[in-house]
This record gives structure tokens, C-alpha cells and sequence, in this order.
């Protein structure tokens, strides 16, 4: 295998107008997953007991609590399924295949209650315009294994590099975990500090959450797909709340910018693939928004960072 040919198995091409009806299909399938981990699942601090997590094969629940029983979901991009394993033993897949949200949902919460699992969720998808019910979802059905793999094959090394950015930081901080509202893969540092009240207005996302979410000061960084103003696959980075002077700070590597539609540091995925070294050009896009982020606000970083290796 060429070098080129090694880049693209690692850090493999995805434009999104060559799978956006898939991106669209697999976001709504995620929503419904991790619904059933929300309605499961004791509240956690800013929603972190929603999210999913980055695989070597796909994106998990971890283990959900089922009365005495847990169950996990996890997407496999790999083998192309969806299994659901019990503290039981008990087992069930649904396929990964073209299907419409509706059938997706149906046959999931089949096998739920085909294993003595019922679970009932909010059966509308959140911070979407315009929800569609995901029992009455025809629209979305479309499904490319090969891209939904090229995806899962995009969070496994943004994973693996915002997790050694993680390491860097001994305040509180957020797992590197996938959140399905945007989607996107985030990690979130606090400085420790309350932050004003969240204005909200999150399309088809209650106030309150919004405003739990981002009770104290954060700077955060994470992996999009992509959408709207930012139309290709990007890392982004963003404060809450956002210090002066924020957009104009020092920036690296080559190629990111601050968009004024989103209020946040852009990176286009294809600057970071294409780079000689993409985990340093993914770590230096990290650690410069963290500064922009930390300096400005006055965190106080020698009490909250440390050196990378053993303490």
C-alpha cells in the first residue's frame, strides 16, 4: 500500500455532498439511540449521560441500567449492524441497510421488548428544524455502508488525537463522546467559573438544557460533518461564554479561520487529512483555541493543565 493510499485508509475523504441523504439517515438513527440511553439513564451533569462513544468498530451506549439488568446499543460500521447485548446474554441485531427512519425505529424497539427491555422515548428528533416523528419518518432512508464506514473511520482518529489533547488537563473536563443533537464528537475543558445564563433558542431543544449545558465557563473543541454555512466536514472550536477579543487571537495551523455565521473556530477536515502530519495540525488547532480561550478569560491554567507523559 502507498503512502497516499495509507492516508486515505487513516484519514479517508468524506465531501458531504456525496452522502448527505446518508448523513441525514444516520444522524436520526443515532437520535433515536441515544433517546433510549437519555430516557434510561440518570441525569449527569451538562447531558453527559446521553452521549455515545467512538469504537474500533462503530459508536456504543456504554452499559444502559434496565431495572437489575443493563443492556448496550452499538452501531457496528463494520460488520454493517446494530447489536443489542444484555447482562443476560441476551442478543439481537438489526442490519444496517437502506431503511427509512420509521422502519429503523420500529425494528429497534422490537428487539428491546423481544429481549424484556421495553423503553419508551420523546419519539421527535431534537435540535433539528422542522422534526419529523421517527415513527412517521419515510423521508430519511437512504444508507452507503462505504461512507457511514468512512465516518465512523473519521471519529475513530479524531477520538484517538482529542484524547491525548484531553490528557493535557487536570480541571474538569468532559469525555471525548459523540453527541447526536448536532451530531458531533466534542471534548470540553471548564475553567471552574459560572458563566452568565445560556440565551438559549436551540432549534427544538428545551432552554433549560441548553442553559445546564453551559452553566460554567467552557472552551470546547470537537468534529462535524458539517452543514449549513460550514457545508463540508470540519473540526470546530468554540467559548462559551465568548471572551473579547476571541475571534482575532492567535491561530494555528494554516487554514483555520472564525466564522462569523457560527461564532467558532473553523478547521476543514480536508486541511487536517492533507496535512503532513494531521494529528499535530489537529492538536495545534486544539491547544491555540484553548488559549485564545483560556488567556482571555483569565482561566487559571497553571492550575489546570499539566505536561503530557505520566504525572
Amino acid at each position: 500500500m502507498s503512502a497516499a493510499e495509507s492516508r486515505e485508509v487513516i484519514w479517508p475523504s468524506l465531501p458531504l455532498e456525496a452522502w448527505r441523504d446518508t448523513c441525514a439517515t444516520l444522524h436520526m438513527w443515532t437520535q433515536i439511540v441515544g433517546k433510549i440511553r437519555l430516557a434510561q439513564t440518570m441525569w449527569t451533569n451538562h447531558s453527559w449521560h446521553v452521549s455515545l462513544y467512538v469504537t474500533t468498530t462503530g459508536l456504543t451506549t456504554s452499559p444502559i441500567p434496565h431495572g437489575t439488568r443493563t443492556f448496550e446499543i452499538a452501531f457496528d460500521f463494520v460488520a454493517q449492524e446494530l447489536t443489542v447485548t444484555a447482562s443476560d446474554g441476551g442478543r439481537a441485531r438489526v442490519p444496517l441497510e437502506p431503511q427509512s427512519v420509521a422502519a429503523f425505529y420500529r425494528r429497534l424497539m422490537e428487539v428491546l421488548t423481544s429481549l424484556g427491555l421495553p423503553v419508551t422515548i420523546y419519539g421527535k428528533p431534537n435540535e433539528v428544524a422542522d422534526p419529523i416523528p421517527f415513527d412517521q419518518d419515510e423521508v430519511h432512508r437512504a444508507y452507503d455502508r462505504d461512507y457511514a464506514n468512512r465516518f465512523w473511520r473519521v471519529l475513530v482518529q479524531a477520538d484517538r488525537v482529542l484524547k491525548r489533547f484531553r490528557a493535557r488537563f487536570i480541571g474538569k473536563c468532559s469525555p471525548v463522546h459523540f453527541f447526536w443533537g448536532a451530531p458531533d464528537l466534542a471534548v470540553t475543558r471548564f475553567s471552574g467559573r459560572p458563566a452568565p445564563q445560556h440565551p438559549g433558542g436551540v432549534p427544538n431543544l428545551p432552554d433549560r438544557v441548553a442553559r445546564e449545558a453551559y452553566s460554567h465557563e467552557v472552551s470546547s473543541v470537537g468534529f462535524w460533518a458539517g452543514g449549513g454555512a460550514i457545508d463540508y466536514p470540519a473540526f470546530y472550536a468554540y467559548a462559551y461564554p465568548e471572551p473579547s477579543g476571541f475571534a482575532a487571537a492567535p491561530l494555528s495551523p494554516a487554514g483555520a479561520f472564525y466564522s462569523t455565521d457560527l461564532k467558532e473556530f473553523i478547521l476543514p477536515y480536508d486541511a487536517v487529512r492533507t496535512a503532513p502530519s494531521p494529528d499535530d495540525a489537529l492538536l495545534a488547532f486544539a491547544q491555540s483555541t484553548y488559549e485564545a480561550a483560556a488567556n482571555l478569560a483569565k482561566w487559571d491554567r497553571g492550575a489546570l493543565e499539566r505536561s503530557e507523559g505520566p504525572p
